[in-house]
């Protein structure tokens, strides 16, 4: 396997509205569509369907998503050896809200995501060691996330950690430990506590976390592209226009076609303007890992 994606999975249940209810408020959706999501499950298909061989490591509850869950995994050409059961918890759950101009609202509930534990990692580590990269997200324990830094430091494996959802618990020591570090702009605004609106802004705040001995630090910054800094290195890579319609799991697109390219080439630079692309272009279609195009297709 190239890559070992070690996170969630999740449901999505998306609402497409005009404009976000108000507090005690009451608006019907224009359109409603269900998908399979989960930033973990997300990141591991983007990869997959531009021609990563993938590993996921998760857990789905014992009810009606499960099967879906795992059959929709095996679809894109994901391995799924390590997705297992939990008996009696629920599948994660995310309930989504897409507006107009398509910004979105996000609710998770983690389920059988939170059963991810430390031991799932030790139990396929023979399966583990032979990965060229490890993906981690936020949206398990941390005590697995930090299992699972442990486990490629000690094997020699480059750990990417997208600190997504934020969690200002998540100890920057073990984020130092990662050789990538990708935040999205709102992330990095939490976990340093420091504005984001401007550019400027953005690199005073991802400085403050590159001065704790972050290895590679990746921001993605949405429409505007994403940065990059490593020692004194610093580069601003724009996005292209496009017309967006949907740009949930965006940020997934982005850390999964990174993974795949950079495992493939050893190219930091190509890996992220290719990623960018690949997020831009995800955010033209509806859902996300439906969103998602194959290779050949991205290509074009």
């Amino acid at each position: 396997m190239d890559i070992a994606v070690i996170g969630s999975n999740m449901v999505d249940l998306i609402a497409y509205i005009n404009e976000m209810p108000k507090t005690g408020e009451t608006l019907q959706a224009d359109d409603f569509a269900m998908g399979c999501g989960g930033k973990g499950a997300n990141q591991a298909v983007a990869a997959a369907k531009l021609g990563g061989k993938v590993m996921m490591m998760s857990k789905v509850g014992d009810d009606m998503f499960a099967d879906n869950t795992i059959a929709n995994l095996t679809s894109y050409g994901v391995d799924t050896r390590h997705v297992s059961r939990v008996p009696g918890v629920s599948s994660g759950v995310a309930p989504i809200m897409v507006d107009r101009e398509s910004h979105n609202r996000i609710l998770i509930i983690p389920g059988a995501n939170n059963h991810l534990l430390p031991a799932d990692i030790d139990a396929a580590a023979s399966d583990l060691t032979w990965c060229k990269m490890i993906v981690l997200q936020l949206e398990i324990p941390l005590e697995t996330i930090y299992h699972a830094i442990e486990f490629g430091n000690a094997a020699g494996i480059p750990v990417l950690l997208n600190p997504a959802p934020a969690n200002i618990e998540l100890d920057i020591e073990y984020a130092c430990r990662c050789d990538f570090f990708v935040p999205n702009e709102t992330e990095l605004e939490i976990l340093t506590g420091m504005p984001v609106h401007t550019l400027e802004e953005v690199q005073a705040a991802a400085h403050k976390l590159l001065d704790h001995g972050l290895k590679h630090l990746i921001v993605t910054l949405g429409e505007r592209g994403a940065l990059y800094l490593h020692g004194d290195e610093k580069h601003h890579y724009t996005a292209p226009e496009v017309a967006a319609v949907d740009t949930t799991g965006a940020g997934d697109a982005f850390i999964g076609c990174f993974a795949q390219s950079y495992v493939a080439s050893d190219d930091i630079d190509a890996a992220i303007k290719r990623a960018i692309r690949y997020a831009s272009h995800s955010v033209t279609g509806r859902g996300t890992q439906t969103s998602y195009a194959s290779a050949d297709d991205f290509d074009d």
